[in-house]
């Protein structure tokens, strides 16, 4: 009995080791292009009362930085975890009238700049010739949230300030995320894919909205 967990227990290790040994890692970064699905309008109208103006949306265009590891678990098949460094959030842009601040402003700006820690965890298929498809589940946790405002007239900024709101949304967002990468020879890959957010953001429960991102970036596997 004592041989065979013995046995056992030195393949795990060599197993192990073999997987390790494997295993490669990576530097990734590229830009964001983000927005809310759902009550958006409503939201930012809950944080500012922005009223009596014409206002339409727009996406928020930001970046992601990190790195990663690739986990070979076959010959075309690799899980690669990463952690990664995330801007999202949303904006308005219009006529706006901003109640709690008592404020006009003609081409006025409104954006939520959210901070996010995303770790996504990805089953990575190579389809051939470096051609990859990839798919898997994310958590994402909010590290600050900023309310930014500001507002222009005759080529002058009249109006800039930040809000923090961090405390009005909820900390953990979880989503699927997939895209298609290409990896070549030399370790640089570019890849482009989709967040869907599945968490309310609200920390309420008040309004209805989800993160969405598209991401297009750069990376290189040592």
């Amino acid at each position: 009995m004592k041989r065979i967990f013995t046995l056992i227990t030195l393949l795990s290790i060599l197993s192990f080791y073999n997987l390790y040994a494997q295993t490669k890692f990576g530097i990734g970064a590229g830009i964001n292009v983000a927005n809310w699905k759902g009550d958006a309008a409503k939201s930012i109208n809950d944080l500012v009362e922005v009223t009596n103006g014409f206002v339409g949306s727009r996406d928020r265009t930001g970046f992601h930085v990190g790195g990663f590891a690739k986990v070979p678990v076959g010959e075309t098949i690799v899980i690669e975890p990463g952690v990664y460094y995330s801007q999202k959030g949303y904006a308005l842009k219009g006529d706006l009238r901003i109640d709690k601040l008592g404020f006009l402003g003609a081409n006025a700006n409104v954006q939520v700049e959210s901070h996010y820690i995303d770790v996504p965890v990805l089953l990575k298929v190579n389809v051939g010739r470096g051609l990859q498809l990839y798919a898997g589940p994310q958590l994402s946790y909010l590290v600050k949230n900023n309310l930014h405002l500001d507002a222009g007239l005759l080529g002058f900024s009249v109006l800039n300030q930040n809000i923090d709101i961090t405390d009005q949304f909820k900390q953990f967002d979880w989503a699927v995320t997939g895209g298609v990468a290409y990896e070549f020879a030399n370790g640089v890959s570019i890849r482009a894919g989709y967040d869907h957010g599945l968490s309310r953001l609200d920390n309420n429960n008040n309004f209805r909205s989800y993160n969405r991102v598209v991401k297009v970036g750069i990376g290189y596997t040592f």
